[in-house]
């Protein structure tokens, strides 16, 4: 009985040439597939990153009313901007500012500008 000795050659050598070469050209195609998805993702992080860096904050978190001065307003919570707030419909409402008081000016500019039209309407 004897015991044949496991063979330390290649096993793809055994096979043809152009088997060989066959394989040896469909390795690119994988590795290409490799770097491609996390270069996707990278571009993807980089786009999204810039998007943010020129848009800055999106306000999407922002703090319950609060009221000063007779007037009711909320702040972002990311980065501390104002809008003021109508406590009866529960809704904000205005343009965005870091001064309150440029948000009152507004504010009773507008209601200025709406009395007028109200009492001609009378």
């Amino acid at each position: 009985m004897a015991v044949e000795k496991p063979s330390l050659k290649d096993p793809s050598l055994d096979k043809p040439k152009s088997d060989r070469n066959r394989i040896s050209m469909e390795q690119p195609k994988k590795s290409r597939l490799r770097w491609f998805w996390p270069a996707s993702v990278i571009a993807a992080g980089v786009t999204s990153a810039a998007v943010v860096m020129m848009r800055g904050c999106w306000h999407q978190k922002m703090s319950w009313p609060l009221s000063v001065q007779g007037s009711s307003y909320r702040v972002c919570l990311g980065c501390g901007i104002k809008r003021l707030f109508d406590e009866p419909s529960f809704t904000s409402y205005g343009p965005y500012s870091y001064d309150l008081n440029k948000l009152k000016a507004w504010d009773e500019a507008r209601q200025a500008k709406s009395q007028p039209a109200a009492k001609r309407a009378s």
